[in-house]
């Protein structure tokens, strides 16, 4: 254990620059906790050889790591020109052609693989390609042709990605590809599945639905990118268990100039209805060529860790950049220097009142000891995680160690911000003989010594998901036993 333990967790996205042989070691012992693997990139058979991959690196180095899937989604794209690009300037006459049997893209016109887009834009509207560098005025609908101007001098190359400025495409979340990458997902054993561009809690029910008939228990991530998420965003965290920032189409569709506030609004109310959220999208982008990170961007990232973030992610930095491991420690120091200005103080009349289950209101009331007799560290004995969860909301200065026999529930948990898994059988003890036993765990490993006063949560029945209904004080005696001080 160190001086300071870092409390955000950190998810890093596998690619072609994490391939080589060791690198996936360099980059576990660097501190990744998650890693990501981008369904929209590579066929099933290379996503199934990187989770195993995983697997046997983390078993290798000794560290629990969670494998997230990011389903593609429904992501509009223009189609291929005839030379592979165009240049185009303002003012130029400009069509996309929504049609199977578009021609190839010339100087004029480029078809668009979502067919039904006709319908979702009108006259006056603005289209935003290749994240917003390329803009398009919608002039007039002719069938499936759409006539545009072009707003902007640029240049325009195959499959770049379509978006509508202010949101309003009617198309669902969850494609017919998605569908069948969940199986690979639940093939691969994913501990997260990330559902792109979701617009209400009917995508993220659907998504969690399709995973379950395939044998899957994943979390469900909620990838917050289109303009309705916004308008839904209540009912689209509670639908879900993470909630992820994915600032960059998010930005295309909103501006540029609305994405910090509400990247500060999607946090806040993940935060108070108890999910899990992570921040994405270019945290370190520079590092994709250089070896170290622009003061904006670090700035960037501290100020995500300040408003309370579980996780930050890299996308191209770490799958495709030529420092991949320097990205991974650049966001470590920059995670342990932001948590160091964060507050600590609990507000206790902030915290949700009238609690519908037991181990909220324990992990409330473990939260105000901590914050009032100076506690050391909180631990906690969970089947699922959950628990661990409702800790990890009241972001208090304090590092709950998560003791579970469950491999994916440990897993799950190292997402979450505080938390720290660990692998512990309880069946057969007593919670007494439970506490003595992760007390005994930490004082071997330096999490804890003598003199110093912990809490410990349980339940009376051990192996029974939800059971947690019990708080003891204890202390670390001369010997290293937990001697017990009280419980509620």
């Amino acid at each position: 254990m160190t001086d300071q333990q870092r409390r955000t967790k950190i998810l890093a996205t596998l690619g072609p620059a994490t391939d080589p042989p060791g690198m996936l070691d360099r980059l576990l012992k660097a501190g990744v906790d998650v890693v990501r693997l981008n369904f929209s990139h590579g066929d099933p058979s290379s996503q199934l050889a990187r989770a195993e991959a995983v697997r046997a690196a983390a078993c290798r180095v000794g560290v629990e790591v969670g494998i997230l899937a990011d389903l593609p989604g429904p992501k509009i794209r223009i189609e291929r020109f005839a030379e592979g690009k165009v240049e185009l300037s303002a003012g130029d006459p400009f069509d996309l052609i929504a049609s199977e049997d578009a021609p190839a893209g010339s100087n004029t016109e480029v078809g668009v693989s979502y067919l039904e887009l006709p319908q979702d834009v009108a006259p006056g509207d603005t289209l935003l390609l290749d994240d917003g560098l390329m803009q398009l005025r919608v002039d007039s609908v002719e069938g499936a042709r759409i006539r545009c101007t072009v707003l902007n001098d640029g240049v325009l190359s195959d499959r770049k990605g379509l978006n509508k400025l202010g949101g309003g495409l009617s198309l669902g979340a969850l494609t017919e590809r998605d569908r069948e990458l969940i199986k690979v997902a639940a093939e691969a054993g994913a501990d997260f599945i990330a559902v792109s561009f979701c617009r209400n809690a009917e995508d993220m029910e659907e998504a969690r639905r399709v995973a379950r008939e395939a044998g899957s228990e994943a979390a469900m991530v909620a990838k917050v990118e289109r303009a309705e998420a916004i308008e839904n965003l209540v009912e689209i965290v509670d639908a879900s268990d993470v909630v992820m920032v994915a600032r960059g189409d998010l930005g295309v569709e909103i501006g540029d100039a609305e994405l910090p506030g509400l990247q500060k609004k999607i946090i806040k109310v993940a935060l108070e209805r108890s999910k899990v959220v992570i921040t994405a999208t270019q945290m370190l982008q520079s590092m994709v060529e250089s070896p170290i990170p622009t003061r904006a961007e670090v700035l960037d990232v501290a100020n995500a860790v300040i408003d309370g973030t579980d996780a930050v992610m890299l996308s191209a930095e770490s799958a495709a950049g030529r420092y991949p491991v320097k990205a991974v420690e650049a966001l470590v120091r920059i995670c342990l220097g932001a948590e160091r200005q964060f507050s600590h103080d609990t507000d206790f009349e902030a915290a949700p009142r009238n609690l519908q289950r037991v181990d909220q209101a324990i992990a409330m009331a473990t939260m105000f000891l901590t914050e009032h007799i100076g506690i050391r560290a909180i631990v906690a004995m969970t089947e699922s995680g959950g628990t661990a969860r409702f800790l990890s909301r009241f972001r208090s200065g304090v590092p709950i160690y998560a003791f579970s026999r469950h491999a994916g529930a440990r897993r799950r948990m190292a997402m979450m911000r505080d938390v720290f898994p660990i692998d512990y059988d309880s069946r057969g003890q007593t919670p007494g003989e439970a506490g003595r036993g992760a007390i005994e765990r930490l004082v071997r490993v330096g999490g804890l010594q003598a003199g110093e006063r912990v809490v410990f949560t349980s339940g009376e029945r051990m192996e029974h998901r939800g059971s947690t209904n019990t708080l003891r004080l204890l202390e670390v005696g001369p010997d290293g036993q937990a001697v017990g001080l009280g419980e509620l």
